[in-house]
């Protein structure tokens, strides 16, 4: 663990990444969650992953009114489109008949930030009655009316990006909101009682660190189920196609800082990260230091926890589920 590639690791950092490592298995046990969902290829040695167990729906097709500069609207094209609440009720059971698992519900945002989803709650709670799906709702902003629909709805878990930065809300989002905006958003999620997990997007400021750790600790307050770490990677034919991602140690960095700030609260390293060698350095580091979870882990993270000698839970539905996976086995 001395070296990242050719560059020796500071000693200091090492020493972090042992004690974050301790303070997690003491908590959670010497274990780590490997989630698989359907909407990315995945085939190694150690698992294989089906396109159809969870895949990822859009209720507004490829439209995001925001147009942020470092998805550009790309990400949705990637989705499923359901743009009508019929639609997706017809899109999962479609789904169901082929063995899904679950899926995820996600969208553009609205000019406020909000991802229209108000209008389809009663459609996702027909799902859930008729299918008994895993849904995980990727929201934009939201008021407690649309939290206390999720939860009445009966979503898994309610995943919401949360932005520390007003700079980086106004130039990267080109949203006219600011950090309070996501304050209400995790206040009304909080006390609507529905699972809700935040995302923190390491980079997302042209690669840059820039309002994560405040991230970090506006979340801390409202004590989440689960936390999902993800990285900024570079989208081709978006504003922010050559910006490179922000380094591995970087990421671990805040990794560590949010283990310290909610040491009660299982950590992913969610789907969302660079591919290479990007991904293995951060994987592995991740796994030396105690994270709970991995979405499309690199092979080199598996045999990293293997010879650690970890428990390894292999599952195909969206890491979200950490919150609620970690607790059944940490009870036991």
């Amino acid at each position: 663990m001395s070296e990242i590639g050719e560059n020796t690791l500071p000693e200091e950092f090492i020493e972090e990444i042992l004690r974050a490592r301790d303070a997690s298995w003491s908590r959670f046990g010497r274990r780590i969650h490997f989630y698989i969902p359907g909407f990315t290829y995945y085939n190694n040695r150690y698992f294989k992953s089906s396109s159809s167990s969870f895949p990822s729906i859009s209720i507004t097709g490829a439209y995001c009114s925001l147009n942020c500069d470092h998805c550009g609207g790309k990400i949705l094209r990637t989705m499923i489109p359901a743009t009508t609440p019929r639609r997706l009720v017809e899109v999962c059971a479609e789904l169901k008949e082929k063995g899904a698992l679950g899926c995820l519900i996600s969208g553009g945002c609205l000019p406020n930030g909000s991802v229209p989803i108000a209008k389809f709650l009663d459609a996702i709670l027909e799902v859930k009655r008729r299918f008994n799906l895993t849904i995980v709702v990727h929201t934009g902003l939201v008021d407690f009316d649309v939290a206390r629909g999720l939860r009445d709805a009966g979503v898994d878990a309610v995943s919401i990006d949360i932005i520390g930065s007003d700079e980086t809300i106004r130039k990267i989002y080109h949203l006219n909101a600011s950090v309070d905006k996501y304050a209400e958003s995790l206040e009304a999620l909080k006390a609507a009682g529905v699972a809700f997990t935040p995302h923190v997007l390491v980079g997302l400021h042209y690669g840059g660190l820039r309002g994560e750790i405040e991230a970090l600790k506006l979340i801390s307050k409202y004590d989440p189920p689960a936390l999902i770490i993800i990285v900024f990677f570079p989208i081709k034919g978006t504003r922010m196609e050559s910006i490179k991602p922000p380094p591995p140690k970087t990421v671990i960095d805040v990794l560590l800082k949010a283990r310290w700030l909610m040491p009660n609260t299982p950590i992913a390293l969610g789907c969302a990260r660079p591919k290479g060698p990007h991904r293995i350095i951060t994987d592995v580091l991740a796994v030396e230091a105690g994270v709970n979870a991995i979405a499309f882990p690199s092979v080199e993270a598996i045999e990293k926890a293997r010879s650690m000698g970890l428990e390894m839970v292999f599952s195909q539905v969206c890491c979200s589920q950490i919150y609620r996976d970690i607790s059944r086995l940490v009870e036991k």
